[in-house]
């Protein structure tokens, strides 16, 4: 297993046993949804449906990016690709870096659009491997492995200024997915990792040609702290524990990317725990909500987990919508607040 490999699969352990979320919560108990106790509206009626990115979903969810290369993401892609088909929501893969430079899919191949042909997927590269060594032509191959709809750019500064060994330069990023976003014959999505996209940035980078911006802010996993957790040491001096709670808070990315670009399709993700919480996220301005350290767990256990797990988040956003009197998500948009 080479070293990249080991990263991975020590990143899913961590995620897993819990420690290594942002000790902060997102927010999301801060926003109160008006109660309407005569809704007018019928609960199986509901609409959920939307679009992103000019795909339709028959479910506001994204399966966030996961992994991207150990022994297990086969198993891992393969449940949420089954699920997502019959449910109908997208789904984004982990990082194609080891796939692209090795040869081995590991179970980011041409298998997964065979096993979800009508949904959204979305390839994943690290914005800041674009200036080093990678480009449109990885891009391109990233997009052709899966048959991708769009590319997700992840933005990682402080998980790879906390890693050993990560990269640190991140001057000349910005040009780099400016021109790959002209170039790329699909959309390319820009992600955070946990630390949260601002307004100006997001402004900065639709400016760029990125088509959507997954907010992915503080809250959920700390991409630090996971960093930190292989570290070890005092946490005076680990970098990761220092640094586990820098962040800006997912409600506020989304309200501060919603009013610097009024029309982007925008992802909520980082400390989405529930359907409750992607209400909020949606009325808050975000058009599909996304989980992935909360989601992990089914997916490891296989197919029918998954389809448990976003069965219980479709039915806690369907309550939401009637106990604000929202037949349908744009209704959902206009609901009171407290």
């Amino acid at each position: 297993m080479s070293e990249i490999e080991r990263r991975k699969r020590d990143h899913i352990d961590i995620v897993l046993a819990g420690g290594a979320r942002h000790s902060v919560p997102a927010g999301f108990d801060l926003v109160r949804f008006r109660h309407n106790a005569l809704p007018e509206v019928d609960f199986d009626a509901i609409d959920l449906s939307t679009s992103f990115l000019g795909r339709p979903l028959r479910l506001p969810f994204l399966a966030s990016s996961m992994t991207g290369g150990p022994d297990v993401s086969d198993r891992i892609n393969r449940a949420i690709a089954e699920a997502a088909e019959h449910m109908g929501f997208a789904m984004g893969v982990g990082s194609q870096r080891i796939a692209l430079t090795t040869g081995d899919s590991s179970g980011l191949g041409p298998e997964l659009r065979r096993i979800a042909p009508s949904i959204p997927i979305y390839g994943n590269l690290g914005a800041i491997q674009l200036v080093n060594g990678m480009g449109l032509d990885e891009a391109r191959r990233a997009v052709d492995q899966l048959g991708a709809d769009a590319l997700i750019l992840h933005l990682n500064p402080v998980q790879e200024a906390v890693q050993p060994g990560g990269d640190r330069n991140w001057s000349r990023v910005q040009a780099a997915i400016e021109g790959l976003a002209r170039a790329l014959p699909v959309p390319v999505i820009a992600k955070e990792v946990g630390s949260g996209i601002s307004g100006e940035v997001a402004r900065r980078l639709v400016d760029c040609g990125v088509a959507a911006i997954d907010v992915a802010g503080a809250g959920g996993t700390s991409w630090a702290a996971v960093e930190g957790a292989r570290l070890g040491g005092s946490d005076g001096q680990n970098l990761g524990e220092i640094f586990r709670d820098w962040g800006i808070p997912t409600p506020v990315c989304l309200a501060e990317v919603r009013a610097a670009c009024p029309d982007v399709p925008l992802i909520a993700s980082g400390g989405i725990r529930h359907g409750l919480d992607a209400a909020k996220a949606i009325r808050l301005g975000a058009d599909l909500s996304a989980q992935a350290a909360s989601l992990l767990p089914a997916a490891m256990a296989g197919t029918e987990a998954v389809l448990a797990h976003v069965q219980a988040f479709a039915d806690a956003l369907r309550i939401a919508c009637l106990a604000t009197g929202s037949k349908d998500l744009p209704a959902l948009r206009r609901a009171p607040l407290l």
